[in-house]
């Protein structure tokens, strides 16, 4: 950390996790999946909890969603839900195999009194590919995500949207190409994205952290940050320095058993964002 630079801050967080209990891969619909290859459930389970222990630890609020049979993927709760300002924005999702996440997302949050619980009308994975950053969210499309959900979700959470195209088939989400690490700072994959789109990038965030393939390939941009501790795959070692050199605290989790669906530390963490009651 800079001399120039103030000390960084946590804030309290709230999450909505899934435990892992039906996880499996018996289906691909991302270029990490590989039904042939053997699940160990009980571990996905541990390293999930170790996850979820962090958060707590830390100081952080955790509510858990039940996991329902026959769908495992729904341990990545992030894909299920935006939330901002207590108004939800629910998943659609792209592939038939995950469609039936999302109306228990929709029952959670209607069955806990949110004012507004909204039903998408064009396919979106939400924190997939929505990641607020201050008052602007950053939406991915490319390979989930229809763009013509990016105005769907200005309207239903009424903050502006910014565009983002994926070009590379692993970094399917936006979540596997680029983190929020404060309301001012992120860090992304530059390879992931369009030229056009890393044009974007770099005018809005000069200061962003620029993130290596090596890094990237480990999932080190699933990440989640409190403001100063930053959890992400503890193999993304370089990146862990950078975030050291910037004054945040990296975190290391080991989630390498659901990172053989495609998804890390941000998969499994939906924010639910309070922000009327700051």
């Amino acid at each position: 950390m800079s001399q120039s630079q103030a000390p960084r801050k946590a804030t309290p967080r709230h999450y909505l996790m899934c435990r892992p209990t039906f996880f499996d891969v018996t289906y691909a619909i991302n270029p990490w999946m590989n039904p042939e290859k053997p699940v160990d459930t009980d571990l996905a389970i541990e390293q999930w909890d170790g996850l979820r222990r962090l958060y707590l630890e830390y100081g952080h609020t955790v509510d858990l969603i039940d996991p329902v049979e026959g769908l495992p993927d729904m341990v990545f709760s992030a894909n299920g839900a935006t939330v901002v300002d207590d108004r939800v924005l629910v998943a659609r999702f792209h592939h038939a195999e995950r469609a039936a996440e999302a109306p228990a997302y929709h029952e959670w949050f209607t069955r806990r009194g949110y004012p507004e619980v909204h039903s998408a009308e064009y396919v979106n994975e939400a924190e997939g590919d929505y990641m607020v950053v201050g008052d602007t969210i950053l939406a991915g499309t490319g390979f989930r995500t229809d763009p013509r959900a990016h105005a769907e979700l200005e309207k239903a959470l009424g903050l502006p949207v910014v565009t983002l195209n994926l070009v590379d088939p692993r970094y399917y989400h936006l979540d596997t190409a680029l983190a929020v690490l404060s309301d001012t700072e992120v860090m992304y994959y530059p390879a992931a994205f369009s030229p056009e789109s890393l044009a974007t990038l770099r005018e809005l965030y000069p200061d962003a952290i620029p993130v290596d393939e090596e890094d990237a390939e480990v999932f080190g941009l699933n990440a989640v940050s409190d403001g100063l501790r930053v959890f992400l795959p503890e193999t993304a070692t370089g990146l862990a320095a950078q975030l050291r050199s910037r004054g945040f605290e990296p975190v290391g989790v080991d989630l390498s058993e659901l990172l053989k669906a495609g998804g890390s530390v941000k998969c499994c963490t939906l924010e639910i964002r309070h922000w009327t009651a700051a």
